[in-house]
C-alpha cells in the first residue's frame, strides 16, 4: 500500500524542477512504480489526483469544508507553536503548508510530541483519501478538525506541508492537470489524447489512471453534471487587428528549379539543344517573376455582442436524473442554488423529447421593461448568495443567454464546427424558449409560483433562455459599428468567432477573439500595501490606493496587484517599506507619496472604500514619478468616468 510520502516527496521534487518534460517524467515514473506495487488497488489514482491538486475527482461534488482557520487551528495543536510563530512563518513563505513544515521541524527538534503519542509514524494513501472523505460528510467542525489533526500528527513535516496545499487546493508546484494526464499516457503507454478524452467524458483523473493501465480508456462515456472546460476568447485593441485575424495570409510561391539531363551527342546536336535550354530557363523564370501574388481570403467570421454578465454553463434533460440541472460557473464551481429560477426553468427540459444538453453561455441580470442585460454592478449584488429571496429575484431578474451548444443528441459536439453546432443550438432554444420558464416569485417554503398571492404580469412565466443574435462579419467597419450598437445597449463589446472554429475547452486561441475598449485610466496614490503570497511571500505587492476628496483628502478607490514587473514590485516592495506609517503585520499604510496609473474595465458604486465608488479590475499601468500627488485625479473626476458609462447601474438599484 503507498504511503503519502510518495505523493510529498515527488511534489517537492517538482516544486524544485523548472523543466516539463522533467516533470512530467517525474510524474510518470511515480505512476507506474505505485501501480506495478499495486496493480489491482486505487493508489495510483490517488497518487495522480493528489499530485494534481485535487483531493476528490471533478466528477466528485463532495468538498472538504476545511479553511485556513480551521487547518491553522489543527496545525497550532499539533505542533504546540504560538500564534506568534504561526504568523512569522506564514510571513516568511506565504504559504501555510511551508509554514507548517518550518513549525513541524522546530517541533522535533523540541522532542515530538506526535511521536509520544504512540501512532504509526506512516500515512497512506488510503488513510488520506478516507480522512477526506470524513471531512466531507462531517456534521460538525469539531469533527473535521480532529480527522486534519489525525492526519498531522501521523505526518512527517514534508507530508503535512503538503497534506495542507493539497486541503487548500494551492499546490504551488508548478504542475496542471493537463501535465498529469500526459504522464498518466507515458507511465500506462497510452494515447495522451485517449487520456484527455476519458478524463473530459468522466471528470475522473483517477479513474482514467485505472483505465489506462486495464486498456479500456475507449470505453469512457459522458457523464452529465460535471463542468467541462470553457473555450476562451484572446483580446484584441481595434476592428482591424479582429481581421487581420480573420484573414488568411497567401501562402509563398515556391521556386521553379529546371532539372537538366543530357545525353552524349555531337557538337552540333548539342550546341541547338543547349540554346533551347536557355530558352525555356528563361521563360520560366520570366513566368515565376511575372505571376500575380496570390490574395489574402478572408476566414467566415460571426460576430456577437459580449455581454458582461457570468460565464456558466447548463446541464440539464438526462434521463437518469429527470428534473435535474446543474450550473456551472467559469471556475467550475456548482452555482446552480444561486440562480433557483434558471434551475425551475431549466427542469422543463424534458429527457424523452430534448435529450440531455449542455448550453454554454452567460447569466445575465435583465432588465424585464427594457428587454436588456442589466450591468454587472447590479447582478453582482446576486452573486455567492446562498438563499436568493423573492425581494432579490424581484429586484435582480436573471435569463441565460446562450452562445453555444456542447452535448446534444447523446454526443458531444466539441469537434463540430461552430456553424455546425450553431444550427443545433437554433433549434434546440426554438424548441425550449417557451417551455424553460419561471415567475418572479415563488412560495418560498415550497419554491412553486405564488400566482394567487402576486397576481399580475410580473409572475407570469419569464423567458429564462434567450440565444445569442449572430451574424457573419462584414468588414471592420461593421465591426466598429456592431461595437458601438453593443455599447448603446450597455454590453461590452463584440466578439469574433471563426465559423469553421471546433470548441476547445480551457483554450485561449484565435479562433474567438473580443473587443472591448478601457475606460479614462486614474492617476492615484498608494496609500497602503499588503504582502503577497507565493513566490511574493515576504513582498508588498498588492497596493490599495486613493484619490482626493472635495476637501484635499484621501479617498480610497480600489486595490490592484497586477500589472508591473518583478523587478518594479521588488523596487516598490523596499519604497514600501522604508515609506510604513503603520506595521498591521500583513498590511501597512505608507506615506502618500507613490503615484499610479491604473486601468479598470469599469466603475461601481461601493460603500467598501472612503470615495464610495470601486474599480472592477483594476491593474496597474505604470509607476508616475513624474507627477506629484497634486496632480491625481479627484472623486469628481471619477464621478464623471463613472457616469460616461452606457452600462451604469442606475443609482436607486446600486
Amino acid at each position: 500500500m503507498a504511503l503519502f510520502r510518495v505523493v510529498a516527496e515527488v511534489a517537492e521534487k517538482l516544486a524544485g524542477e523548472a523543466g516539463r518534460l522533467k516533470k512530467r517524467a517525474l510524474i510518470a515514473e511515480a505512476i507506474q512504480s505505485v501501480h506495478t506495487a499495486a496493480p489491482d488497488g486505487e493508489d495510483a489514482g490517488w497518487f495522480a489526483l493528489y499530485v494534481a491538486g485535487t483531493p476528490f475527482a471533478e466528477a466528485d461534488a463532495r468538498k472538504l469544508n476545511a479553511g485556513g482557520a480551521l487547518l491553522s487551528k489543527a496545525l497550532l495543536q499539533v505542533s504546540g507553536a504560538s500564534d506568534i510563530e504561526l504568523t512569522a512563518a506564514y510571513r516568511r513563505h506565504g504559504d501555510m503548508g511551508a509554514a507548517a513544515f518550518d513549525l513541524l521541524v522546530a517541533e522535533e527538534e523540541r522532542g515530538s510530541g506526535r511521536q509520544a503519542s504512540g501512532l504509526a509514524a506512516e500515512l497512506t494513501l488510503q488513510d488520506v483519501s478516507e480522512a477526506f472523505s470524513g471531512m466531507a460528510t462531517a456534521r460538525t467542525t469539531a469533527i473535521r478538525a480532529s480527522l486534519v489533526e489525525g492526519m498531522l500528527r501521523r505526518a512527517s513535516p514534508l507530508e503535512a506541508k503538503y497534506l495542507l496545499k493539497l486541503m487548500l487546493g494551492d499546490m504551488r508546484i508548478g504542475v496542471k492537470q493537463s501535465l498529469v494526464e500526459e504522464a498518466i499516457a507515458v507511465a500506462a503507454g497510452a494515447s495522451v489524447e485517449a487520456v484527455r478524452r476519458a478524463v473530459m467524458l468522466e471528470a475522473d483523473l483517477a479513474g482514467a489512471v485505472r483505465r489506462a493501465f486495464a486498456g479500456t480508456l475507449e470505453e469512457a462515456r459522458m457523464k452529465l453534471f460535471h463542468p467541462l472546460g470553457f473555450m476562451l476568447a484572446s483580446p484584441v485593441e481595434t476592428p482591424e487587428e479582429a481581421v487581420d485575424r480573420f484573414t488568411e495570409k497567401p501562402a509563398k510561391n515556391p521556386a521553379v528549379k529546371v532539372k537538366k539531363v543530357r545525353k552524349k551527342k555531337g557538337d552540333e546536336e548539342l550546341r541547338r539543344e543547349l540554346e533551347l535550354d536557355s530558352e525555356r530557363e528563361t521563360e520560366v523564370s520570366v513566368a515565376v517573376e511575372t505571376e500575380e501574388p496570390m490574395l489574402a481570403k478572408a476566414v467566415e467570421a460571426f460576430l456577437e455582442d459580449k455581454y458582461d454578465g457570468m460565464r456558466a454553463q447548463v446541464h440539464c434533460g438526462d434521463s437518469e436524473h429527470p428534473g435535474r440541472v446543474a450550473i456551472y460557473s467559469r471556475n467550475r464551481e456548482d452555482v446552480t442554488e444561486s440562480f433557483p429560477e434558471l434551475e425551475e426553468a431549466f427542469a422543463e427540459v424534458r429527457p424523452e423529447v430534448d435529450g440531455a444538453l449542455i448550453f454554454d453561455g452567460e447569466i445575465l441580470g435583465w432588465d424585464l421593461e427594457q428587454a436588456r442585460a442589466l450591468p454587472f454592478a447590479v447582478l453582482g449584488q446576486r452573486l455567492g448568495r446562498k438563499r436568493v429571496s423573492n425581494e432579490w429575484r424581484r429586484q435582480v431578474p436573471v435569463v441565460f443567454m446562450t452562445f453555444d451548444l456542447m452535448y446534444a443528441r447523446g454526443e458531444l459536439l466539441l469537434e463540430l464546427p461552430l456553424r455546425e453546432r450553431r444550427n443545433l443550438l437554433e433549434a434546440a432554444v426554438e424548441g425550449l424558449v417557451e417551455r424553460v420558464v419561471s415567475p418572479v416569485m415563488v412560495d418560498e417554503q415550497a419554491r412553486q409560483p405564488q400566482a394567487a398571492l402576486f397576481p399580475g404580469a410580473k409572475n407570469k412565466g419569464i423567458e429564462r433562455l434567450m440565444i445569442s443574435p449572430s451574424r457573419l462579419v462584414e468588414s471592420a467597419e461593421d465591426i466598429e459599428r456592431a461595437y458601438a450598437d453593443a455599447r448603446a445597449r450597455a454590453n461590452e463589446g463584440v466578439m469574433l468567432k471563426a465559423a469553421g472554429s471546433v470548441y476547445q475547452p480551457g483554450r485561449r486561441g484565435l479562433a474567438w477573439v473580443k473587443l472591448k475598449r478601457e475606460l479614462a485610466t486614474l492617476d492615484v496614490v498608494v496609500t497602503g500595501a499588503e504582502f503577497g503570497h507565493g513566490k511574493r511571500a515576504g513582498i508588498l505587492s498588492d497596493y490599495t490606493f486613493a484619490v482626493r476628496g472635495a476637501g484635499g483628502e484621501l479617498l480610497n478607490v480600489g486595490k490592484a496587484y497586477s500589472g508591473l514587473t518583478d523587478v518594479e514590485i521588488a523596487e516598490m516592495s523596499a519604497w514600501m517599506m522604508e515609506h510604513t506609517l503603520e506595521d498591521q503585520g500583513f498590511f501597512r499604510t505608507v506615506e502618500p507619496l507613490m503615484v499610479l496609473e491604473v486601468a479598470f474595465n469599469n466603475i461601481m458604486r461601493s460603500g467598501r472604500h472612503a470615495s464610495g465608488f470601486a474599480l472592477r479590475f483594476p491593474r496597474i499601468l505604470k509607476i508616475r514619478t513624474d507627477k506629484p500627488v497634486a496632480e491625481i485625479d479627484t472623486v469628481e473626476r471619477v464621478e464623471e468616468v463613472y457616469q460616461s458609462q452606457v452600462d451604469k447601474p442606475a443609482d436607486n438599484e446600486a
